[in-house]
């Protein structure tokens, strides 16, 4: 709890003084008006986030936060839980989606055991953050206790600290969980006072009951566990999960540390609203990278209040859209790096 606290106390907003000078210069590269777009936008939030007018972002990682969920046994998933072990020793060989997408910017790809029933082993090159083997089944009570919750933020933050020291500038949250797309769903619902069945989807493959007996589960364990959506902290514990609350860590971490955070797609966005509810000015440092397929990523992006940069029709996860995005945000610093401004060519507005 102490350095969830400490780390919450560090999260300052943006450098409006720093902004403004980047404002002046992007209004006047030789260029005419906002020709540039969400780019300049990104420039002048990088030189907020960064106090530098030429910010360096040439060193990125995605931390990949990887758990199963007990709400599994209600049979909501059509795939094996198995998948989330085994594709979890995948993420340091480079074989997944966002280890693809992650060799076209030199992204490194960080895979964190933080919840995956089983045990990896201790050569895997995943890193063992485990709190527990998986959370509980949300229907029949709590998926995890406030303490694991708090401890699962605190994972995260303890990351990000690594990869600081390690010299990141520039991070992207991913995931990995069978049945996260049901937790998230469920998050969702009472932080954005919804029905499930409005945004309830396929996530990775509805089980037998399809998307009815899904929601159904989803209602069941907000009625049994009635999480209070003033409490982001209660909210994540009753209803899970252990990588979307590492991810949440994951932001605020690099919040605290005045490093530049790219979400992912639908389940990256519901943990970045948690993060923003526990700290609203760790929003200032969040680039939302796509508008995921899920249903209920359009309701997510409009509570987180930032608009996606990319609609490529993905729903993958793993920080795959995160990885994608990188290449832009390096091209909105490349912008108020090297290109002159009207002064500097002698040329008139």
């Amino acid at each position: 709890m102490k350095l969830l606290e400490n780390t919450i106390d560090r999260i300052e907003s943006l450098d409006e003084e720093m902004m403004a000078k980047a404002r002046e210069r992007v209004d006047n590269l030789v260029k005419p008006s906002k020709s540039l777009g969400k780019l300049e936008d990104i420039a002048v939030q990088l030189v907020g986030i960064t106090r530098k007018i030429n910010p360096v972002i040439d060193k990125k990682a995605v931390i990949v936060m990887a758990a199963d969920h007990g709400v599994y046994e209600e049979g909501i998933s059509s795939n094996p839980q198995e998948v989330t072990f085994a594709q979890t020793l995948l993420f340091p060989k480079g074989l997944t989606g966002v280890c693809a997408i992650g060799k076209v910017s030199g992204a490194n790809i960080v895979a964190i055991d933080i919840g995956v029933k089983g045990e990896i082993p201790d050569d895997a090159g995943v890193i063992k953050r485990k709190i527990k083997h998986g959370t509980d089944n949300m229907t029949k009570g709590p998926a995890m206790t406030r303490e694991e919750a708090i401890q699962s933020l605190e994972v995260g933050i303890e990351i990000v600290n690594q990869e600081t020291q390690k010299g990141i500038h520039l991070l992207g949250t991913g995931e990995m969980g069978i049945g996260n797309t049901t937790a998230s769903t469920a998050i969702l619902s009472v932080l954005g006072n919804c029905d499930p069945l409005e945004i309830t989807g396929r996530g990775a493959g509805v089980g037998r009951g399809g998307i009815e007996h899904k929601v159904e589960v989803i209602r069941r364990a907000i009625s049994i566990n009635k999480p209070n959506p003033a409490d982001a902290i209660d909210v994540l514990a009753k209803l899970g999960g252990l990588e979307i609350g590492g991810m949440a860590g994951v932001m605020l971490g690099a919040a605290a540390n005045r490093i530049p955070v790219v979400v992912d797609g639908y389940i990256s966005t519901v943990a970045a609203i948690i993060a923003a509810s526990i700290e609203p000015k760790a929003k200032e440092y969040f680039i939302v990278s796509h508008a995921s397929a899920e249903p209920g990523a359009r309701m997510a992006s409009d509570l987180l209040g930032i608009e996606p940069m990319l609609n490529m029709g993905m729903c993958l996860g793993e920080g795959s859209g995160a990885a994608l995005a990188f290449p832009i945000v390096e091209a909105a610093g490349s912008v108020i790096k090297h290109m002159a401004t009207f002064d500097e060519v002698g040329l008139p507005i």
